[in-house]
């Protein structure tokens, strides 16, 4: 087992969202794979990948039953990034149970469409139009009146070696001879927005040595070019701070919104979550943390 696919318990921990001691639960149940050198216990990113994709699956076997009247004070809140599970936190407090599921925008979307959650993010930039999520709020819930809550601003951008020993500045510098990425799974934001430019470059994926290269989150990715696995790789810029070994090039601020359906906006777990965003305690706690622009939190785009 080669030294760079080792990762620890807090690497896992950082990646999943979870506490150190789930993961250990997770290894011991065996629901998580694992192996030891010495008496330390690892994992391995396929391990991680089988894990997520185990989670996953279950969701779409079959039809999903719309949520009965005795689950009016519950909501599934869809979505990967930190400031998702502070807020369901809050909503958690306020009496109202919010449930998690760490799933990428486009999956957030579909989920939302066929209510199996009620809340999905989405950080979705569509190349036509130069705007986030609205396009593909439209697409993806075709018919459906929604609502678009504006959550946060994050700057997006390259993970390279510290140094950019490669030099890698601009979209147009992944297809150089010897460059290697590692990418988000189909559905992330940063997948679609790669593509987006790749489209607009008019570029052939194929010319991207690991293009195929999937993992489950912008901790993974950042981890894979800080432990040589790969050149590079597109993120957010808050995670870069916390990934020893890293550089970030900013290449575009994009906007993280939240979705909801028109017709569960005035629902009361709705209007808890939306009081909260609107009390300022969110804009408060994030806005001091570098990544995070919460200026214009709250906001409401209504699509017919």
């Amino acid at each position: 087992m080669p030294n760079d696919d080792a990762l620890t318990a807090d690497e896992i921990a950082e990646i999943l969202h979870i506490g150190r001691n789930a993961v250990y639960d997770l290894a011991k149940e065996g629901s998580l794979g694992s192996y030891r050198i010495g008496r330390r216990l690892r994992f391995t990113y396929a391990d991680v990948q089988a894990y997520i994709a185990s989670t996953r699956t279950a969701p779409s076997r079959g039809s999903r039953t719309p949520l009965a009247p005795s689950m009016q004070d519950q909501l599934v809140l869809c979505g990967q990034d930190v400031i998702l599970d502070v807020l369901s936190n809050y909503i958690t407090q306020a009496g109202v149970r919010c449930l998690r599921s760490y799933v990428g925008s486009y999956d957030a979307l579909t989920a939302l469409y066929k209510d199996e959650v009620q809340v999905a993010s989405s950080h979705l930039w569509d190349s036509e139009s130069n705007t986030y999520n609205v396009p593909y709020v439209r697409r993806l819930l075709p018919g459906v009146p929604a609502v678009v809550v504006h959550l946060t601003c994050r700057t997006q951008g390259f993970y390279v070696a510290q140094g950019n020993p490669k030099q890698i500045c601009q979209w147009e510098d992944l297809l150089k001879p010897g460059v290697t990425l590692v990418n988000r799974e189909k559905g992330a934001g940063s997948r679609v927005l790669l593509d987006e430019h790749l489209k607009l470059m008019g570029a052939d994926p194929a010319q991207i040595e690991g293009y195929r290269n999937e993992v489950q989150s912008h901790i993974a990715v950042a981890s894979a070019v800080a432990r040589r696995r790969a050149d590079v790789a597109v993120g957010s810029e808050k995670v870069a701070r916390q990934v020893d070994g890293v550089d970030f090039v900013p290449l575009q601020q994009e906007q993280y919104d939240l979705v909801v359906k028109r017709e569960l906006f005035d629902s009361h777990p709705i209007q808890v979550m939306m009081g909260i965003l609107e009390s300022g305690i969110m804009k408060d706690e994030f806005g001091s943390l570098g990544g995070y622009d919460t200026s214009n939190m709250g906001r409401i785009v209504y699509i017919d």
